[in-house]
């Protein structure tokens, strides 16, 4: 779990790009570079054989001189790769990630951007994304807010999670997840306290902690966040971008801004 406004040191360029890394992003800024040649030759008339051995050739050694002079650029090319590679994922799963599980949702109904929440109820940096979302939700009526249960720090986090799951299907969802983030501690009691606050009982509750069902959906969404190689709790998923940690409202904001543009 990252801390709301934690900034981590960069590695240097000789740690975080072996040689390996290097070779990689010489291929791929070639066969770019080749591709727009060849392209060229193709609106220009060219003969084939400009672009063939020599013309790539020529292009590996500006490529490979402009890499020795600029190195700088690696770094950005490959985040640059990485989000790519995070939006196609994203892209791929967008049903099953954007999909709520029964009434585990809050805003609009038919939002026009869906952030979804992977979180954890006994995590901290959950509880104080809790303002954020509240306040995205009423600041922005075409958001809809997608939570996802990833119950990863503790066995009452599991429990919470499948009695989150039973409150959903009983349409009293974001109730529950609201009294049980405000009671505190994680704990069976405080579990079943919240539960019972929303008119579920004691029975349903605890019937709810060996439903097949609710760990069904808990693996799934473990699986989806493994996917996505969420680093921990908070994770949101807005448009094709992923946040980590609490990032607080102005990033969430400024992410559904991107994603509905």
């Amino acid at each position: 779990m990252s801390a709301p406004g934690d900034e981590r040191e960069r590695p240097g360029l000789g740690a975080a790009l072996s040689n390996r890394t290097i070779q990689i992003m010489l291929g791929i800024l070639v066969t770019v570079a080749a591709g727009s040649a060849a392209a060229l030759a193709v609106q220009t008339a060219a003969p084939a054989a400009q672009v063939g051995g020599l013309q790539r050739e020529q292009i590996e050694r500006i490529v490979h001189d402009y890499i020795l002079a600029h190195p700088e650029i690696l770094p950005e090319a490959m985040e640059r790769l990485s989000a790519k590679r995070t939006g196609d994922t994203i892209s791929a799963k967008r049903s099953a990630i954007e999909t709520p599980y029964a009434g585990a949702w809050e805003g609009a109904a038919n939002g026009d951007v869906t952030v979804v929440e992977f979180f954890d109820y006994a995590c901290g940096y959950c509880r104080a994304s809790l303002p954020d979302l509240a306040k995205l939700v009423v600041n922005d009526p075409k958001v809809k807010v997608v939570y996802r249960e990833l119950p990863i720090l503790s066995a009452e986090s599991a429990e919470a999670a499948k009695v989150s799951l039973l409150a959903a299907e009983r349409g009293r969802y974001v109730p529950f997840h609201k009294a049980l983030y405000n009671a505190g501690r994680v704990t069976r009691e405080t579990i079943m306290a919240a539960a019972a606050g929303v008119g579920i009982d004691r029975k349903s509750a605890e019937a709810a902690l060996t439903n097949p069902a609710y760990d069904r959906e808990i693996a799934a969404n473990v699986a989806l966040a493994q996917e996505l190689r969420a680093s921990g709790t908070p994770t949101f998923v807005v448009g094709n971008q992923i946040l980590n940690g609490a990032v607080g409202y102005d990033a969430l904001k400024d992410a559904v801004d991107k994603a509905r543009k």
